[in-house]
């Protein structure tokens, strides 16, 4: 009887995200244990660890060289997010990254060359692959329902961020990874990849409505330079090789914003997908099909792609079954997706649609 792998300890590296969603995703898969946090203010670090009742650090190089720690998820602001992974690549640790992996797709291949020297494994937690209904549509598209894809439209409209009291911080800056490209972008340039195929061009116009916010703690207000929304039109290429136009649409001050929504135009069907729930985008998805001549209707859950258990923080679930996928990739010793490879190509649209336009050779 072969025995099963041990679970893979994993240091979490971040406390506001990582705090609310990774560590109880690690503590429910049996493929993780949580072993470690760290967090650069001390006090902060002391406090997680006392309520995880987990050994705590604030300096990063103690974290690493704790013989306990296999592998690290780092999830701290974007800025830092690079620096922190390079190192710990050269530790010898295996990672998984939340999004922007890093500010530029430059520094993204730096990580994918260095990890692929190290023979470490990388995962990116571009967890929507990991939704139930984002799973469907993409077995129906792999199953070939749509037939020829001709057009998608790709609507992301929040509002997260619509009330201008909400204070400043580092998402209120462009040169830190902040803005709606990072928050969302990365996120649906990987879907329209994973969906559809790879970007060969896009076009955006990017706009910042709330120009300023209240510093934390005072009267004062400090310039926000990160777009709060972005238009971009992008040419897709499927898997035959053709193109397909796309319209991707993203805010995070949409007032009763619809929400979360991607429609799907083909030869042989409609295909639509949506969420109108601005809380949690879990809970509330939709999969609606129509073939030529017929209305839309929607389509039942495929029971097969549940999730186990239903979290409060409807997040939770997905990132825990990236997780698994990650912890069995660690130990079979083989890449990882999504992994640095997707990261790098979804950074690259971020990137372009920063310059206004971008080709697949290059931003002219």
């Amino acid at each position: 009887m072969q025995r099963a792998d041990p679970p893979l300890r994993v240091a979490v590296a971040g406390l506001g995200f990582g705090e609310k969603v990774i560590l109880p995703a690690l503590r429910d898969c049996p493929a993780t244990e949580p072993v470690a946090l760290w967090h650069p203010r001390p006090e902060r670090a002391e406090q997680a660890g006392r309520s995880a009742e987990l050994p705590s650090h604030h300096e990063f190089d103690a974290l690493l060289a704790d013989p306990a720690v296999e592998a690290v998820v780092i999830a701290t602001p974007p800025e830092p997010r690079f620096g922190l992974a390079r190192a710990a690549l050269e530790a010898g640790k295996h990672l998984l990254l939340e999004k922007p992996v890093a500010l530029n797709a430059g520094q993204v291949e730096d990580l994918q060359r260095l990890a692929l020297h190290r023979d470490l494994t990388v995962a990116v937690d571009f967890e929507y692959r990991a939704v139930p209904h984002l799973q469907q549509l993409a077995a129906l598209l792999e199953a070939g329902v749509l037939g020829d894809p001709w057009l998608v439209t790709f609507d992301w409209l929040m509002g997260s961020r619509a009330d201008p009291s909400r204070p400043w911080s580092w998402y209120s800056q462009a040169a830190a990874g902040g803005g709606v490209l990072g928050a969302f972008g990365t996120h649906a340039f990987d879907t329209l990849h994973w969906l559809i195929g790879p970007s060969q061009s896009l076009s955006a116009r990017l706009s910042t409505a709330i120009s300023e916010r209240p510093l934390p703690g005072s009267t004062a207000t400090a310039p926000v330079d990160a777009p709060d929304s972005a238009l971009v039109q992008l040419e897709l290429e499927d898997r035959g090789g053709r193109p397909v136009p796309a319209q991707l649409t993203l805010s995070s001050v949409a007032r009763g914003g619809r929400g979360y929504w991607i429609e799907l135009y083909g030869s042989d069907a409609t295909l639509v997908l949506g969420s109108s729930n601005q809380a949690d985008y879990v809970h509330g998805m939709q999969l609606w099909m129509a073939r030529p001549g017929e209305a839309l209707r929607p389509l039942p859950a495929d029971p097969a792609l549940a999730f186990a258990r239903t979290w409060e923080d409807g997040r939770i679930a997905p990132v825990r079954r990236l997780l698994g996928w990650w912890s069995e990739a660690v130990r079979q010793r083989r890449p990882m997706v999504p992994g640095l490879a997707e990261a790098v190509t979804s950074q690259r649209c971020c990137d372009w649609a920063l310059s206004g336009a971008g080709t697949l050779g290059g931003i002219p």
